[in-house]
């Protein structure tokens, strides 16, 4: 229904920039007038939604986090399948490309194994052996476009650590992380990318009206109908009807037809939303050169989501050191900014590839959560070295979104204006946690903490010989 040229198109990029720079400095002077104490001292939220890893995968030996359970520096959970002869430990990890394995609704369903956490190498041998049957030579190297090939099924209980990823721990040790986000539904990429923007994830039978959507966890058949608008109601009306400013930067642009290195469909969630374009703000939707030029001249909006292209992604099979490099430039790009005293970054990875994870997620409705995934919360007022606890999920940033700019109102049927039949306001709910306990408003804003962006690194190219 919309055209690619509404949401990919290069040309005029130059005038939607200078659009964007002028509402970006009405917004600005508009939230200068606002009360500057506590989370209002929050003018910027920048999301950075990385792909496909879990917490045990990147910070499952971190001190003081809800790591892998270890006996004396030995981890004790062992996992099998029927096609094994032995199970397999977590082990260490250094290749720069890792196998993922199947990671749908029905993958998270046996990999959490009524709260076991014991299916992961077991579906990782059934896609392996489904693979087999097809293609003898599957699984015997890894290649890049295929993520269940490579390593075998014992591929999912690799980690990292902090020498392969030392900027990702270099800014939990230095700001926030927080070990129990929890990825907001047991689902693959694209409900995920739904939540984050929307707190849901449905089918509509009429794709005009909101109330005839209807919650789908598992979207089996997106791809196929990715250009089948979303109907229902995400943040961003709401922050339009409030006059807070936002963007949507695309790491290369689209990756449609056209577009082969940019953000896949499935990752580029925003611009299919009807209620973006009923409210004519589709030219937020923006190549992430903008990013850098508003963070440049000052001009970044309230609300920034970022989503990658493929390379810089980390989605299996793509170098981890890629995606290392890629968010480090652009937390850097934010702290040279002259608006880093006054921005909170909040950095994920929208599921869990796979990998393997010990923390059984807790149930915040009928839909979620999903499996735990790496947080980090990054800002001149995070308190330092400090380990988040609560349980939180996606959720947590539309929450704090709300609180900051729309005085609280939430993405509510009742009350938004746009009524939908989402089961649950995600957002009030008792279990969900709340980051601006991340946060210390009295302290002086902290410096900013400039990483290299190409750090040295124990990551080795090639295969693991586990």
């Amino acid at each position: 229904m919309f055209s690619e040229a509404l949401v990919g198109r290069q040309a005029g990029v130059i005038v939607v920039a200078l659009i964007v720079i002028a509402r970006g400095v009405v917004a600005a002077a508009a939230q200068d007038t606002r009360e500057g104490d506590g989370i209002h001292k929050i003018r910027h939220v920048v999301i950075i939604m990385q792909e496909n890893r879990s917490f045990d995968h990147y910070f499952g030996t971190f001190p003081g986090a809800d790591g892998i359970p270890m006996q004396n520096g030995v981890p004790t959970p062992c996992l099998s399948a029927p096609s094994l002869k032995t199970c397999v430990r977590p082990y260490v990890d250094h290749s720069d490309r890792n196998g993922g394995a199947p990671h749908s609704a029905d993958a998270a369903k046996r990999d959490i194994d009524d709260g076991k956490m014991d299916g992961f190498v077991a579906v990782a041998a059934t896609a392996r052996e489904a693979c087999k049957s097809m293609d003898p030579n599957c699984g015997e190297e890894l290649n890049p476009e295929f993520e269940i090939g490579g390593l075998g099924p014992q591929r999912v209980m690799a980690y990292h650590v902090e020498s392969d990823i030392p900027n990702y721990w270099t800014y939990a040790r230095e700001f926030v992380l927080q070990d129990h986000m929890f990825e907001p539904v047991a689902s693959w990429s694209l409900p995920s990318h739904l939540y984050m923007v929307s707190a849901w994830s449905a089918e509509c039978s009429d794709q005009n009206e909101a109330t005839s959507c209807r919650d789908d966890t598992a979207r089996k058949h997106a791809e196929n109908t990715l250009d089948t608008p979303f109907a229902w109601t995400d943040l961003t009306w709401l922050l339009n009807r409030h006059h807070v400013s936002w963007a949507y930067y695309l790491d290369g642009g689209t990756g449609g037809s056209e577009n082969t290195n940019g953000v896949p469909p499935i990752w580029n969630v925003l611009p299919r939303f009807t209620d973006v374009h009923q409210d004519q703000q589709v030219e937020d939707v923006q190549p992430l050169d903008n990013f850098f030029a508003a963070v440049q001249a000052g001009t970044l909006p309230a609300v920034s989501w970022i989503a990658p292209n493929k390379k810089d992604s980390e989605h299996p099979s793509a170098k981890v050191s890629a995606g290392q490099s890629y968010v480090t430039r652009l937390v850097n790009a934010i702290m040279r900014g002259p608006e880093w005293n006054s921005t909170a970054i909040f950095l994920s990875w929208d599921d869990w590839g796979g990998f393997y994870d010990h923390v059984q997620p807790p149930q915040v409705d009928e839909s979620g959560y999903g499996i735990r995934v790496p947080g980090l919360m990054i800002s001149p007022y995070a308190k330092k070295g400090f380990i988040d606890h609560q349980i939180l999920s996606f959720d947590s940033y539309l929450k704090f979104i709300e609180d900051d700019f729309l005085d609280a109102e939430r993405l509510d049927p009742k009350t938004d204006g746009r009524p939908d039949p989402r089961p649950s306001i995600r957002e009030t709910k008792p279990i969900l946690g709340d980051v601006r306990l991340d946060f210390d408003f009295s302290q002086e804003p902290r410096a900013p903490l400039l990483l290299p962006e190409h750090p040295q690194t124990t990551l080795v190219s090639g295969k693991s010989v586990h």
